[in-house]
């Protein structure tokens, strides 16, 4: 018997699963690597410890299992994806930290790309001109990396979101390339001719010489070379993490959507074969090609959504572990008035303010640590609410149900304010690691493994489905001083 390995190269762990043709998780291991922080708004990765995490889990999900490379029919890797690393075409050495997606450090340059290039951006990518994607990071390394730029055009330098970094080290530096997901992520790509668009490439002054060849989500690219533990292994899918969840979730057909919950929040919803231009800031990104066929997803994304119960935890410590959350939350009978819009680094969809500040509201005497958790909590289930209005509007589609994954959803307090908030039943998947199994089943489906994704479509379990029992009247009110909080977050000035 032969088994899938996904690995899960996530913004604060990286994890590997393995998966038997039921989509039983065979085994697991995880591994949290360094945030690092080098001055306010700034937020990196160490590459090297990116690519070492991500071995060590691999290779221990193996012997976990009792396995060797041998029994893997084949990998796909599903990663963290604006991301963006540079490193040396010959000795693979990084030239700077990756620079987070999360990190907010190229603001100012994006407001002024704004200002004349924003629509055509916008038409030629799907996306907000914003510092989330990678083409202002790559920008910023060229230009602050001394002898970065003369470099790259010379033809040393190689750029790449995590996927790109993963393959090249496992490849030992013969493969630089990308999928179509990641690389609609770039604001560098055009997802109408899926290639890399010579207009963007000057906006952003990026040479195209270091940029990687993007294939399909769902084919074979190559065979690992190193470590030698998982040598021979197939590499044969390749996939953001938020379009390998909805490739998980099996939202296949236009119009089912899905809500991941994990450092942000993280809504996409099928739109099919032809891309869907947003009218109210939601983003339009490439959702995976197999074949010849390209699917488009509509998306919102909040750049806080898990984050802020780490925050609770690290930073107010108020909780020891992230899990203690729900308990605090739950130990008063609602948040005493207090709103709380965690944006730490700005607003995204449906606002895109870079220059938004967290904020929290409705402070008394009376008001007590585990207000401010259940304020956190309800903050994600808030946000959640404002992406689907979005999207409702841009699809003109009135979701039946909202399918959900992710770390948070182990917590059915959240769910369950989930559903009262947006009105609609919640559902949550028997397995909540979709972002695993969607790369999984990518990759299955291009050895053979899976025959089709019909194949696939009795797979998918429900474990519970959280339905609303909150009075509509009640949610207007909340809602509004939610909006309210909100408002007040967008006029703050620094």
């Amino acid at each position: 018997m032969s088994y899938i390995l996904a690995l899960d190269q996530g913004t604060t762990s990286s994890r590997a699963i393995i998966f038997d043709w039921q989509s039983r998780t065979i085994a697991d291991a995880q591994k949290e690597f360094a945030q690092i922080y080098p001055q306010s708004g700034w937020v990196e990765h160490n590459p090297q410890e990116i690519w070492e995490t991500q071995t060590q889990t691999a290779i221990r999900a193996i012997q976990k299992a009792s396995l060797t490379a041998k029994d893997i029919a084949t990998v796909g890797i599903a990663n963290q994806r604006e991301t963006s690393i540079i490193w040396n075409r010959k000795t693979g050495e990084p030239v700077y930290n990756a620079i987070v997606w999360q990190d907010r450090r190229t603001s100012a340059f994006c407001d002024e790309i704004k200002k004349t290039h924003a629509d055509l951006i916008r038409a030629k990518t799907g996306l907000e001109v914003d510092a989330y994607f990678s083409a202002s990071k790559i920008n910023w390394i060229l230009e602050n990396v001394p002898n970065a730029r003369s470099r790259a055009e010379n033809g040393e330098l190689c750029f790449g979101t995590i996927d790109s970094w993963l393959v090249w080290k496992l490849t030992n530096g013969e493969r630089h390339l990308t999928d179509v997901s990641n690389a609609s992520r770039t604001m560098l790509f055009n997802i109408e001719t899926l290639a890399w668009d010579d207009e963007l490439l000057k906006i952003f002054d990026v040479p195209r010489s270091i940029l990687p060849q993007v294939y399909s989500s769902s084919e074979i690219y190559d065979e690992i070379k190193t470590p030698n533990e998982l040598a021979g292994i197939k590499i044969s899918a390749i996939a953001g993490d938020q379009q390998a969840a909805l490739f998980g979730q099996l939202c296949m057909e236009e119009g089912l959507s899905k809500n991941t919950y994990g450092t942000g929040c993280f809504m996409l919803q099928n739109v099919g074969s032809k891309p869907v231009k947003s009218r109210n800031k939601l983003l339009t990104t490439v959702a995976w090609k197999i074949g010849d066929r390209t699917e488009y997803a509509l998306e919102g994304s909040v750049f806080i959504g898990g984050a802020v119960v780490q925050w609770l935890r690290d930073a107010l410590e108020i909780i020891e572990n992230s899990r203690d959350v729900e308990a605090l939350a739950n130990s008063v009978k609602d948040n005493g008035g207090v709103y709380f819009v965690p944006a730490f680094a700005g607003l995204g969809a449906p606002h895109w303010n870079q220059d938004a500040r967290g904020l929290i509201m409705g402070l008394t005497r009376g008001t007590g640590k585990a207000h401010i958790a259940r304020a956190a909590l309800e903050s994600i289930a808030f946000q959640t609410a404002d992406l689907l209005d979005a999207m409702r509007a841009d699809s003109k589609i009135e979701l039946k149900e909202l399918r959900v994954d992710g770390g948070a959803t182990a917590n059915d307090s959240l769910l369950q304010f989930q559903a009262d908030v947006l009105q609609i039943p919640v559902v949550r998947p028997r397995i909540t690691e979709t972002t695993a199994l969607g790369v999984a089943y990518l990759a299955g489906l291009a050895v053979g493994f899976w025959v089709s994704k019909e194949d696939l479509k009795n797979h998918w379990q429900t474990d519970r489905t959280f339905t609303p029992r909150m009075p509509q009247t009640k949610i207007k009110e909340i809602r509004e001083r939610w909006n309210e909080a909100v408002r007040r977050t967008l006029d703050w000035k620094s």
